[in-house]
């Protein structure tokens, strides 16, 4: 079993629904720290949670995404250490995007990065990212590392199309309806300032948690509802 083989197995194994391993040479040497490859672990959300979002956050979903940017930074560590043991470099990250920028609401690389260099989804015109296999309700997280590992095609164009679900569902008017590409700026296709504020407004009212969380797009995204009715079919 080779190094990436032995990756997947330890993730898989201990919770993580989709990974994928990315080149991230395309990207400034500071911005992935000097790594040339990235990993990306991506966690579905239940089901049961996602249904019960299509109005608006729950407690029970913050429980949800609590749990999963737990098990998601576990992850990462393990494999880091993984790979320590076997004399790579690597450096892993809290799920919760580490180091934003509350300014400009941005992180210096963010996940969905290396998730969309690593095949994983697209960004949707939510921003976040969309899987074919869960939709948008995955949470994900990422691993750095100098190790030789077979990398995946990067998704560069979104696969949203026409849809504007998300666009005409969001509370906050915070998409714009534009599809991402790579290479564009978020701000060119979503509002992240109006997403924070009506997510928090929302949490605060609907959960008394004062706490950024929404999840109405991610209810509401065909992908999602598709992955929805697989679970359901068994």
């Amino acid at each position: 079993m080779d190094t990436a083989e032995e990756i997947t197995q330890i993730l898989k194994t201990q919770g993580a629904d989709l990974i994928g391993f990315a080149d991230l040479t395309s990207l400034p040497a500071s911005t992935r720290l000097d790594m040339p490859t990235g990993i990306a672990i991506a966690a579905a959300l239940r089901v049961s949670i996602v249904e019960q979002i299509a109005d608006g956050p729950t407690k029970l979903y913050f429980e949800e995404y609590e749990r999963l940017n737990e098990l998601l930074s576990s992850l990462s560590v393990q494999v880091t250490c993984f790979l320590k043991e076997r004399g790579y470099q690597a450096v892993s990250s809290a799920a919760t995007n580490e180091g934003v920028d509350h300014q400009t609401e941005t992180t210096l690389l963010p996940h969905k990065t290396v998730a969309t260099l690593a095949g994983l989804g697209w960004i949707g015109k939510c921003a976040l990212l969309i899987t074919r296999e869960y939709g948008a309700a995955v949470r994900i997280n990422r691993i750095l590392t100098d190790a030789p590992l077979p990398t995946a095609e990067p998704i560069l164009t979104s696969a949203c199309g026409k849809c504007n679900v998300c666009v005409d569902i969001c509370p906050g008017h915070a998409p714009s309806g534009k599809e991402w590409v790579r290479g564009c700026q978020r701000d060119e296709f979503f509002n992240a300032y109006l997403c924070r504020d009506t997510a928090n407004q929302l949490a605060l009212g609907r959960t008394g948690i004062d706490k950024t969380f929404c999840g109405i797009c991610i209810a509401a995204c065909p992908w999602t509802k598709k992955y929805i009715k697989t679970i359901a079919k068994g």
